[in-house]
């Protein structure tokens, strides 16, 4: 493994990060602090609790998750957008390294930022609410495996995009949607039985529970059957990513 290729691959994009601090970082955490005076204070006024958790305190996993998603997917998109953008990505790719070192310099990079993102999000959440994490080790899977998988899918979109429109097209109208009616700010036990039925459907859904259930252990579905499906989507990525590299899709003029 070239181990020099991963760490010039990775350390450039950490760079690229404080470069534009305030967008990487300060943007975020601005967003969440809104997210509580909205829904803490406003909605949290007329919702004294969820499954016997303080409202304030129930939406901070969900709104560590809505982060994490939109960050890490993209981090990870513009990563590998940008060098095919100016065409510097025609030299990686001749360079004398495999996919899967190239995979772990821009991946991992961007999975760090989201791991620091949601740290920074979670100190500040601990500021407006009471937390109390059940289950830390549950936690930090959770979290660890969220931001690799939707580092890699950024990543595939970013391979996939051939323009800045391309780019932003599935976070915008995909993802962030998904995270919305995923369960981050409500439990599903309060939908009528029909919407349950359908919300089940949303993949997000069981990230959210997953990663709520190692807060309060309180969750809409089994913690197992969330972990499965991280980890099954992080596989299916790593086939996606493998395939994309094998045929060139993308890649090659």
């Amino acid at each position: 493994m070239n181990v020099q290729a991963i760490k010039a691959i990775y350390f450039n994009e950490m760079a690229r990060t404080r470069k534009t601090l305030m967008q990487s970082i300060a943007s975020p955490v601005i967003s969440t602090v809104l997210y509580f005076i909205v829904f803490g204070s406003a909605i949290g006024s007329r919702i004294q609790s969820v499954e016997g958790v303080d409202y304030g305190s129930f939406i901070v996993p969900g709104l560590v998750m809505l982060s994490l998603l939109t960050q890490s997917i993209s981090n990870a998109s513009f990563g590998i957008f940008f060098p095919k953008f100016t065409g510097t990505v025609y030299e990686i790719m001749s360079a004398p390294i495999s996919f899967f070192e190239v995979l772990i310099g821009y991946v991992g990079a961007a999975a760090t930022k989201s791991l620091i993102i949601g740290t920074i999000i979670l100190i500040t959440a601990s500021f407006f609410v009471d937390l109390h994490i059940a289950h830390p080790v549950w936690m930090i899977a959770f979290l660890v495996l969220t931001c690799i998988a939707f580092s890699l899918f950024g990543f595939i979109i970013g391979l996939w995009a051939d323009n800045f429109e391309k780019l932003q097209l599935i976070p915008l109208l995909v993802i962030t949607p998904l995270v919305f009616l995923g369960g981050s700010f409500y439990s599903v036990s309060m939908l009528p039985e029909f919407w349950q039925k359908v919300t089940l459907l949303n993949p997000v859904l069981y990230l959210v529970s997953g990663f709520r259930w190692s807060f309060f252990e309180v969750s809409d579905v089994s913690v197992m059957l969330s972990l499965m499906m991280i980890s099954g989507f992080l596989m299916a990525c790593l086939i996606v990513v493998w395939l994309m590299f094998k045929t060139g899709y993308k890649l090659k003029q």
